[in-house]
């Protein structure tokens, strides 16, 4: 049941990636893409009836794993007390640019709002990236499984290295998710976009896969799995090209969730049994097997868990579904109406 558990919480992360990815790498890329307050508003607009929903898959994954496996839960939100607290200020002030800038009438107001969006998503993405580089490396420690690092320790330059990657496949799944969402220059701008970031996202991927391989030894020994997901992220890599430059947003943005899922399939792959690997890697950790609390409350966390996961994709299916279309300039950009004075 243990790996049940994995795989269930990583596709609860897979699918928080997937769907707030793309609301992150529009924001990511929206100074480079819309020129105007309109079509910054646009483009806004474009994320608004999801952003939200969207969320919910990381509260889930919080959830899923504080059920599943209580260990794991306590030392991550312990030592990493500091990363997550700067995470949620984010996220916070992501959403209060979000919802108040079409509150205010003043260009000033917008730009600053528009600002704030752009930089907190991007650093809620590095910080995100962060997270995993260190997970992969591996952390500090006690023989008791306890975080011994610091906030210093986790800025560690492979760390920094995958936080990058993570801007550059985010601001292209944004890029990709704009095209298929937005008309006019905006998606024009985004399709040009989309072509230069496949070259920086694959450098990128071609420098961490080494690195990697580096720190966790793959090129002496390496597992099966390890070695044949990187082999499909490079197809899908192609795949998003070729979709790209004929036009077909669709499976252009089809191919970008793949090449995420690919990611993250190799870095689960990369990471199991471990929820929490020690450093220097391949020297153990916190396994699934030690982090989980006894059968009959990882049997019962497991029936709550996938009961709310059906619950949480019926509401994202439904809202896909109901805010399919693409928003315009005119009415993305009207201010909300002040209220009447008695």
């Amino acid at each position: 049941m243990s790996v049940v558990a994995f795989l269930l919480l990583a596709t609860m992360i897979t699918a928080y990636v997937l769907l707030d990815g793309y609301d992150l790498g529009v924001a990511a890329i929206v100074p480079l893409v819309a020129r105007t307050d309109s079509q910054r508003a646009a483009a806004m607009s474009s994320i608004g009836p999801f952003w939200n929903g969207n969320e919910v898959w990381l509260i889930a994954a919080g959830g899923a794993l504080f059920a599943l496996f209580p260990a794991a839960y306590a030392v991550s939100f312990s030592g990493f007390y500091l990363p997550f607290t700067i995470v949620l200020w984010l996220f916070m002030f992501r959403g209060i640019a979000m919802e108040v800038r079409n509150h205010f009438s003043g260009q000033v107001w917008h730009d600053f709002w528009d600002f704030a969006f752009s930089a907190s998503s991007t650093l809620l993405i590095l910080l995100l990236g962060i997270t995993l580089g260190n997970l992969l490396r591996g952390l500090p420690l006690s023989p008791q499984g306890y975080f011994l690092g610091t906030f210093a320790y986790l800025l560690n330059p492979y760390a920094l290295l995958v936080g990058l990657l993570a801007i550059g496949v985010l601001a292209q799944h944004g890029a990709a998710f704009l095209v298929l969402r937005v008309e006019g220059p905006p998606a024009l701008r985004a399709r040009a976009l989309l072509r230069v970031l496949w070259w920086v996202v694959l450098a990128l991927y071609a420098i961490v896969t080494v690195a990697t391989g580096l720190e966790r030894g793959f090129f002496t020994r390496a597992p099966a799995l390890t070695a044949v997901l990187p082999l499909l992220s490079l197809a899908t890599f192609f795949w998003l090209r070729t979709a790209g430059r004929a036009g077909r947003e669709q499976t252009a943005f089809a191919a970008s969730c793949a090449l995420l899922t690919t990611l993250l399939a190799a870095a689960a792959a990369t990471l199991f049994p471990y929820l929490l690997p020690s450093f220097p890697a391949r020297h153990g950790g916190l396994s699934i097997y030690d982090a989980s609390p006894s059968a009959t409350a990882l049997a019962t966390a497991l029936t709550a868990t996938i009961a709310g996961l059906i619950i949480v994709v019926a509401y994202t299916l439904m809202a896909a579904r109901r805010m399919a279309g693409k928003p315009s300039e005119r009415t993305s950009s009207r201010p909300s109406p002040e209220p009447r004075r008695p």
